[in-house]
């Protein structure tokens, strides 16, 4: 057989190549590298067996083709798939994964829970029991960097960025799954796991099922020595074993670990390998198929072939391979998918167990100068010889910056090149370095490089719950804890930090072995350029440094520095003047400056103190004394002249005049003007030793002093319109600062002294903000106004909306600003002047706006404009717009004249005009201020446009309003050609050369009031223009454009029209949209109906002076085109309360829908162009459909028809109606919105008008339910039927049978009106009102009460009324019966009763209450009657009569025990005076059985039956007497006659009577033991009652295994037990909870507890569930009841005393003491010093005796006449104390002044001390002490 595996081994037959043959064609058939050609060539073979020579030699020829291409490359993580076998080597080892590096520099991580299943479960069976295991040894005691490992891939991930990471497992049962029972054989080398210690040796894990592995004791002793990792093998160490021997067909394998034996081992044919359980990690012997450029092809095993890449071939030797070589390999991977082998040949892979070469951790990082490159391959990448000969591998990507850079001529061998070493890979043994200028130069390429304090640059990446995730670099990444995401706690972080955002942290911790990189966004912390205190040696008395405070308390405050350094300022070092809170005054995170006042670094404390000035540094520690801080020379708001010294970026640095230059400052760019086109202006225009003057002082800190030139800034200090501090600010106030930040939620706003707001996003503009960075820039002027202040977190709220800060007069505020730039533009004219310098200078200077200049034409562009030159503009650009140019054709080279409109210094622009009207000479009318002309906007600047009046003058108007009105749409941008009105306000032509105005008056209120949409429409395409329009004309137009409400008429190229909706038909069809009638380009003929303002869009009168310069308003009616115009636009200054006094109450008009008011909740409408409506929400409809969606209901510009129901409060809208006059009168349906929700009484509905109704719960439905209110929420529409409204008071129904009384809906629940609905017998539903001692109230109706007297409530008596309010609580719905109803009293009687109700019972039958007197009453009358009619029964059947009646007439009477259960201890006493002396007898016999010692049985008068044994022969004669009793009234005298001269018969029932009795003595003898179920069942028949008896019981069966009787007997004994027996009860409820805690389930367990609580009083059963718990050591259960104990019991201090004690023996003593603490603020006062007093005991016995000696002595200072608690602790110490400590407390108590009766006694006891453990001396000085006290209190007494 053996001879035949040698030739056949598995896999088929394979012949040995003889010399100078090919290789075998089956070899072939395994060659994976150029898959494109198998198919064929595995064709060809099969059909060219046979065939002739010539056919052959083809087949050879491409064999020979075949082979000359190998495709050979390295392993790329493309190539990897799930299921690839690989050998990898432990490059780091943590806690919770194995980092592994694998082969060709790719590396991998093993999951803790992907170890063995061993491990796994050690792991789950310590998170469940929440404490850490002994045999459980983490991955760091088990494993060491540079083990070799066999891993298999699990998954491959991939991340966002496109970064995979591979997922492998070490497991066995993955590793070695394709390994059977039967293919193992001796001599295989398998990874196994320990799975367990036994006393011979170890169980390993090998994953193969149906295999047991056994590893001696002696075959691993030579390991251990070796490895050195303990005294023996752990639970999931990863072992390399070889197989010794394989028994019962592989069911038994014997392994050895042994060094040698595996180092030694070889795969071989023998061992049976396939494909399929082929193992990385095994060596073989193997020969050289193919060398090829890339790495070598071999076979090994006879029919495998596989591949060696460049980076694996033996570096000796890697050219010096041949064909045919024979090598010894080390397989690296297995493929499963393409089936391809990877080996390798390095000498460290060759035995077994070894593992590879390292290099030192400071190796990596190093730059090497100079590497030597040894081979190039073009699309892998390059290997180098380093400077110390070590080899090094660089992939194609890591050679160059980009693919485009990259120059393959560069790497040719020989070159050199400077490189960085990045990693190591331990599988190839090479380092892996990095050619790429960044990483070269790179600060940080690992953690090990970062060190504390470091400032990093990094990039948001991620946003947590815990903090923010920075990326330092690509291998780098830090935590930024939540408290340090900012100086200030972030509520929002994500409004602040987006991911991708670049970030500047400082390093707090780094942590490089576990990769733990702590980073820090505190603007003080990373800007400090104080020392880094980052370990204790470091913190020399006298260093001042920064930190944050991480605890403020009474004591003050811990303070926390880099690298988890602490320390403590003490209160009295907190501050200059007492703190009594430091927590109110330090918060958690706080940057704080602080001084080292002590250090003991061996005991890491640091005493600091936050002041700096008043602890001197030490003489001798001069070197940590701070740099002394420079004085405040300047006061904020003091007004200095400086010297331009130097022109920074951000603005200039400039010296105080006054202080001769000595005092350095700065200017930034934003603060040199109000304007931030005037910053730069100014800014580029200024140069070094320019002289500023009056320059405010903003900011002095000491060591910078900031200066500002802003105008309004200024203003503002000097009138004293600032706050000081932030005490000072009020809301309302309005503040002038400056923008310090732009965020996308908002502007934070600064304003001298230093106090700083936030402007939210909601509140920064009257217009929507869409992009903040729109609206302001950082620098620029502001007026905020206060809206809230949080004096807690010391913030702001403001408001920059023009409407809320300004003073309502914008034109006055727009001048201002106006004159405000003109000034400073010619401050700048001033300082060019006089500087005077260049001739461009000059010429920006000379030329003004107005001026007319000769220019030559330069060039004309595409877009029309022109370019100019000439002699007075040299060197400036002059330009001129295609506007500009009117009408002139002009060429190159042209002459042409020009009017200056203005000029840009900043970047020397000229604009002109060429137009004919500007330049043409007019005579220049006189003008006067605050005229009003209409104007030409010509040029539009930054600040402000340059416009033309008619008079030929130019004027510049402001663009803003306000210093905060930055931002316009487009629509409301002014326009070049634009006609506008200007009013004058500077009518002489300064140096600016221009007039100063103002837009027209319409400009004031713009940002005040808020306009509708057809007047905004207007003033977007509208502009008035002079027209000669009266009322009446007739003008013929045509359509501009269509809105909702209106439409635009073009009259003429100039002047345009407006048509309103009511103005196109004379009759309006309800529904339509009349403005869409008409169409853009249409051609109407209109008629002017009147005029509307352009500025305030009022509505003009025909005789107005304006109405010539009005927008025209047009009608196209019929009706008004051919007959008279309404004479209503025809009054004079008609006022809009006039002209809706016009409209009367209940007046039916058409109106148009403007749009729907969400936040108002109206409808907006337009009567007429000049009359506005609301209609409110639910006057909208009656249908609740439409009342939900009112928005989509109706659409802008539909013509509806509404009542006027009178005007608003404003008197400017008229209020409307679609549904009517709501009259609100009875029995009228109407709608309502829920307004409030009331539990258990109803709701409050808002009604039409501003009303409101209320519903009771019994009107919300035809059909009652359990939650009335659960459907209703506020808001929701309902439809409501009015019940009575009388005095302002309005009753509501929402009954379907009320609001469809056509609808035949069924009414279950009947509407009570009156107490006459209600009859006797009937049987009704209501709510439960209240209960009280006269009964419970019943609510049958809003206005009806019925009265339950308690008898009626249950057939129980209850004695705490309490257990009525549980189980009827207010608002329960019920249903009883009316038992009686006085129509006078109005009193109603009613029942709960389940005969009365058919429900079942109110109050469970499980409570066992008792039922009350009169059915005990009745059963007792019934049993009398019965017993009389007994009496008539013959004597000698009395007995067997009396006990059947009994049965029968009280059957009631065992409803403990319902079942006729067997009982022979129950004893039957009779009360007859006519028994015989028979029965005298037996019962004599009877009381003779029990003796002395027996515990006395249960009597009852009930009957009874034997045992289960003594049936067969009892029962039957029992019911054959029965029979016999029965029938003896039927038969006739001489039967009975017969019957009783049968002596024989009463002899023999006798004879068996006395048997009975027998073994019934037997049965009773306490000496027996029970035995059988059937002996417990007589023990507790005899004494129900008895727990410990039914705890046997239970007992017995549990050592059976026979659960479920254990429980049925549980039961049975709680049915059986007496209520009365609570204590008896409980026994048996607690047995029951530790049989389900035993042998339950959790939910088992907890269902018994939950009816244990409702029987028993809860808190017995909570504590006997967390005694269970802590005996069965589920401690995590126990916590969690106990938590939930002390929300529920918190009042009981037992509870909280239990507890203590259940921590303590955890050994949890913090918690304790926390515990205490809640224990005094959850319990009365009174009973502190007890409570107290019993956690010192119990610390004394658990826990720290220290601690319990401080609680002892802290209650007794308190308390020091509490005699019992110094008992307490004497009694204590003796025990646990010295007899110093205990003589000590003695001293101290009788020296107490306490009352004599109390001293006594502790002399007594300190006598008693003395005498047992004392001298005769001691004892001597107790006596005296006492004689002492006691002539003391005699003297007293005499005195």
């Amino acid at each position: 057989m053996a001879s035949m595996e040698e030739n056949f081994p598995r896999g088929g037959i394979q012949k040995k190549p003889t010399e100078g043959k090919a290789p075998n064609t089956k070899l072939e058939r395994d060659n994976l590298f150029d898959v494109h050609h198998e198919e064929k060539s595995q064709k060809r073979k099969r059909s060219q067996k046979d065939q002739g020579k010539q056919k052959k030699f083809k087949a050879d020829n491409t064999a020979a083709a075949k082979e000359s291409f190998v495709n050979i490359e390295p392993l790329m993580i493309e190539a990897l798939c799930e299921g690839m076998l690989l050998l990898g080597c432990i490059k780091e080892v943590s806690d919770y994964e194995l980092v592994i590096s694998l082969p060709n520099g790719l590396s991998g991580f093993v999951p803790v829970t992907q170890i063995s299943d061993a491990y796994s479960k050690l792991l789950s069976k310590q998170v469940a029991q929440g404490e850490l295991l002994e045999d459980l040894n983490s991955l760091v005691d088990m494993y060491s960097p540079g083990t070799l490992v066999r891993c298999i891939v699990t998954t491959i991930e991939k991340s966002a960025d496109g970064r995979r990471s591979i997922k492998l497992s070490i497991d066995p049962k993955k590793v070695n799954n394709g390994l059977n029972a039967s293919a193992l054989a001796s001599g295989m080398l398998l990874s196994g796991f320990v799975s367990s210690v036994e006393d011979h040796g170890y169980l390993i894990d090998i994953g193969v099922s149906g295999t047991n592995a056994f590893l001696p004791r002696q075959k691993a002793q030579n390991y251990i020595k070796t490895v050195k990792r303990g005294s023996d093998l752990k639970i999931g160490q990863n072992l390399d074993c070889v197989v010794v021997e394989v028994k019962n067909e592989g069911r038994v394998v014997l392994l050895s670990i042994d060094r040698s034996e595996v180092a030694s081992s070889l795969a071989t044919e023998r061992q049976n390998w396939s494909l399929s359980n082929l193992l990385p990690g095994l060596v073989v012997k193997a020969r050289v198929q193919k060398v090829a450029p890339l790495g070598v092809k071999l076979s090994f095993l006879s029919y495998f072939t596989g591949i060696v890449d460049f980076m694996h071939m033996d570096s000796e030797k890697s050219t010096s391979y041949s064909p045919g070589q024979v090598v010894k390999a080390c397989i690296l991977s297995i493929n499963p998918t393409s089936k391809v082998v990877r080996l390798t040949l390095r000498q460290a892979f060759l035995h077994p167990g070894g593992s590879p070469n390292q290099v030192s951790n400071d190796r990596i990082g190093a730059v090497v100068e100079e590497s030597t490159v040894k081979a190039f391959y073009k699309q892998f990448g390059a290997i180098f010889e380093l400077d110390d000969g070590t080899l090094a591998f660089a992939r194609l990507k890591h050679l160059s910056k980009t693919r485009k850079s990259f120059k393959p001529g560069a790497f040719k061998a020989g070159c050199k090149h400077k490189c960085r070493i990045i990693d190591y890979s331990l599988m190839d043994e090479m380092c892996i370095v990095s050619l790429k200028y960044q990483i070269i130069e790179a600060r940080f390429l690992q953690y090990q490089d970062i060190h504390t304090g470091d400032v990093v640059q990094g990039k948001v990446f991620a946003l947590k719950s815990i903090g923010m995730q920075v990326k330092v670099t690509d291998g780098i990444k830090g935590l930024v804890p939540s408290m340090h995401l900012a100086d200030v706690i972030l509520k929002q972080p994500e409004k602040k930090y987006n991911i991708g955002d670049q970030v500047r942290c400082r390093v707090l911790e780094c942590n490089p072995a576990g990769k733990k990189l702590i980073l820090t966004l505190k603007k003080s912390l990373v800007q400090s350029k104080l020392p880094v205190l980052s370990n204790y040696e470091d913190a020399k008395p006298g260093l001042i440094t920064h930190g944050f405070v991480v605890c403020a308390r009474e004591f003050g405050c811990i303070v926390k520095f880099y690298n988890d350094v602490k320390g403590l300022v003490p209160k009295n070092e907190l501050s200059s003047e007492p703190i009594s809170s430091p927590d109110k005054v330090f918060h958690e995170g706080q940057v704080v400056k602080v001084m080292v006042l002590k250090c003991e670094p061996q005991q890491e404390r640091l005493l600091l103190s936050f002041r700096l000035s008043s602890k001197p540094a030490l003489e001798d520690k001069k070197e940590c004394t701070p740099k002394k801080k420079q004085e405040v020379k300047y006061q904020i708001g003091e007004m200095v002249d400086v010297k331009v010294l130097k022109k920074k970026d951000n603005g200039l640095e400039v010296s105080v005049l006054e202080d001769e230059g000595n005092v350095i400052a700065s200017i930034p760019t934003v603060h040199l003007s109000d304007f931030v086109a005037t910053c730069k202006l100014l800014w580029h225009c200024l140069q070094e030793g320019d002289v500023l003057p009056r320059v405010m002082c903003l900011s002095d800190n000491g060591e910078r002093i900031i200066l500002s030139r802003k105008s309004a800034v200024i203003s503002a200090v000097q009138e004293e319109q600032v706050v000081r501090s932030f005490s000072e600010i009020q809301p309302g106030m309005l503040l002038t600062g400056y923008v310090r930040n732009v965020m996308p939620f908002g502007v934070f706003v600064e304003f001298p002294f230093g106090v700083t707001g936030l402007a939210p996003k909601v509140s920064m503009s009257d217009k929507f903000v869409t992009d903040t960075k729109d609206h302001f820039v950082v620098g620029q002027t502001v007026i905020a106004k206060v809206m809230s202040i949080d004096e807690e977190k010391q913030r702001v709220l403001l408001n920059l909306k023009v409407s809320e800060c300004s003073s309502g007069d914008s034109a006055a505020e727009s001048f201002a600003l106006l004159s405000q730039y003109f000034k400073e533009m010619k401050e700048i004219r001033n300082l060019l002047r006089r500087r005077g310098e260049s001739s461009m200078a000059q010429a920006l200077c000379e030329l003004v706006p107005g001026k007319e200049l000769q220019l030559v034409v330069q060039d004309v562009k595409e877009d029309g404009s022109a370019l100019f030159g000439g002699s007075c503009v040299t060197g400036l650009t002059v330009t001129a717009t295609r506007y500009h140019l009117g009408d002139k054709k002009i060429i190159p080279g042209g002459k042409t004249k020009a009017l200056v409109l203005h000029v840009d210094a900043l970047t020397s622009k000229v604009y002109v005009s060429l137009r004919e009207e500007l330049l043409k000479r007019r005579a220049k009318q006189r003008l006067t201020e605050n005229s009003q002309h209409y104007a030409v906007v010509q040029h539009i600047a930054e600040e402000f446009a340059i416009v033309s009046l008619e008079a030929g003058h130019l004027a510049a108007i402001p663009i803003a309003s306000h210093f905060n009105d930055t931002f316009r749409f487009d629509s409301e941008k002014l326009k070049v050609g634009q006609t506008i009105s200007a009013t004058l306000k500077v009518v002489k032509e300064n140096d600016h050369g221009v007039l100063l105005a103002v837009q027209g008056s319409a400009k004031k209120n713009v940002f005040v009031r808020v306009r509708n949409e057809s007047e905004t429409a207007l003033e977007e395409v509208v502009a008035a223009v002079k027209h000669s329009l009266s009322l009446g004309d007739v003008v013929t137009g045509t359509v501009k454009s269509v809105k909702p409400t209106h439409v635009t008429v073009a009259i003429d190229d100039k002047l345009t029209g407006s048509i309103h909706a009511s103005r196109i038909l004379d009759e309006v069809p309800i529904g339509s949209f009349p403005t869409f009638t008409l169409k853009a380009g249409q051609k109407v003929t209109a008629r002017v109906v009147g005029g509307r303002d352009v500025n305030t869009h009022r509505y003009l009168p025909i005789t107005h002076p304006h109405f010539t310069q009005s927008i025209p308003e047009l009608s196209i009616r019929p009706s008004e085109i051919e007959g008279e115009v309404t004479a209503v636009l025809n009054r004079k200054e008609d006022s809009t309360t006039k002209k809706l006094g016009l409209y009367s109450v209940g007046q039916t008009v058409t109106c148009f829908v403007k749009k729907y008011n969400i936040l108002k909740d109206w409808l907006e409408v337009e009567v007429a162009p000049d009359i506005r409506g609301r209609v409110p929400h639910l006057l909208l409809s009656l249908n609740t459909k439409v009342l939900k969606h009112p928005e989509k209901s109706f659409k802008n510009g539909q013509a509806i028809s509404a009542t006027v129901t009178g005007t608003d409060v404003t008197e400017t809208n008229l209020c409307l109606s679609l549904t009517g006059i709501q009259s609100l009168e009875q029995d009228t349906v109407t709608v309502g919105m829920v307004k409030k929700v009331t539990q258990r009484i109803g709701l409050t509905i808002a009604l039409p008008g501003g009303k409101t109704g209320k519903v009771s719960i019994f009107h919300l439905s035809d059909t009652y339910t359990e939650d009335p209110l659960g459907d209703f929420k506020v808001g929701k529409i309902v439809r409501c039927y009015i019940l009575s409204n009388e005095n302002g008071k309005i009753q509501l129904s929402l009954r379907q049978s009320r609001l469809n009384p056509k609808s035949k809906s069924k009414v279950e629940d009947v509407e009570i009106t009156c107490i006459k609905d209600v009859k006797k017998g009937q049987l009704v539903r209501g709510y439960v009102k209240s209960v009280t001692s006269s009964g419970v109230f019943f609510g049958l109706s809003p206005s009806l009460l019925g009265r339950i007297l308690f008898q009626n409530v249950s057939p129980y008596f209850v004695q705490k009324h309490s257990l009525y309010e549980k189980y009827l609580p207010e608002g329960k719905l019920l249903t009883a019966k009316v038992l009686s109803v006085n129509g006078k009293e109005k009193h109603i009687e009613l029942s709960l009763l389940p005969e009365d109700t058919g429900m079942s019972s109110i109050l469970p039958e499980s409570l066992g209450l008792p039922r009350y007197d009169a059915e005990e009453e009745k059963r007792e009358t019934d049993d009398r009657e019965k017993k009389e009619q007994v009496k008539t029964k013959v004597k000698a059947k009395r007995r067997i009569r009396n006990s059947e009646s009994e049965q029968e007439a009280k059957p009631k009477k065992r409803k403990i025990c319902p079942t006729d259960e067997n009982d022979s201890g129950i004893e039957v006493y009779y009360r007859e005076e006519e028994d015989d002396d028979q029965e005298e007898e037996a019962d004599k016999k009877k009381s003779k059985i029990r003796k002395p010692g027996e515990a006395p049985r249960l009597q009852v008068s009930v009957g009874f039956t034997w045992d289960e044994d003594m049936n067969a022969m009892d029962v039957p004669v029992l019911n054959q007497m029965g029979e016999s009793s029965e029938s003896d009234e039927e038969e006739d005298p001489h039967s009975k006659l017969k019957k009783q001269t049968k002596k024989e018969k009463e002899l023999e029932k006798q004879q068996k009577e006395k048997e009975l009795c027998k073994l019934e003595a037997a049965l009773m003898d306490p000496s027996r033991q029970p035995q059988s179920a059937d002996d417990f069942d007589r023990l507790v028949l005899s004494s129900p009652n008895s727990s410990i008896l039914w705890l046997q019981y239970m007992a017995f069966h549990l050592q059976a295994t026979e659960i479920e009787k254990a429980r049925a007997v549980a039961e049975r004994a709680l049915k059986t037990i007496s209520f009365r027996e609570e204590q008896e009860k409980l026994n048996v409820w607690v047995a029951l909870l530790n049989l389900e805690n035993m042998y339950g389930t959790e939910e088992a367990l907890m269902k018994v507890f939950e009816r244990a609580v409702q029987y028993n009083e809860p808190l017995k059963v909570f504590q006997h569930l967390c005694d269970i718990y802590a005996n069965s050591e589920k401690y995590k259960q126990a916590e969690e009841l106990y938590h939930t104990m002390l929300r529920r019991f918190r009042q009981e201090k037992s509870v909280w005393l239990k507890y203590a004690s259940f921590l303590l023996k955890q050994g949890q003593t913090e918690a304790t003491h926390r515990l205490l603490e809640r224990a005094l603020k959850a319990l009365p006062t009174k009973e502190h010093v007890d409570v107290i007093s019993r956690f010192a005991q119990l610390e004394f016995r658990f826990g720290d005796p220290e601690h319990a000696k401080a609680l002892f002595e802290s209650t007794l200072s308190s308390y020091p006449k509490r005699t019992d608690i110094w008992s307490i602790y004497i009694d204590i110490m003796i025990k646990h104390g010295s007899q110093k400590e205990v003589r000590d407390i003695f001293e101290r108590v009788v020296h107490l002044s306490l009352a004599p009766k109390k001293m006594k006694f502790l002399f007594k006891r300190y006598l008693d001390y003395e005498k047992k453990f004392g001298t005769t001396e001691s004892v001597l000085a107790v006596k005296r002490a006492a004689l002492e006290y006691v002539e003391t209190k005699t003297s007293l007494a005499d005195i």
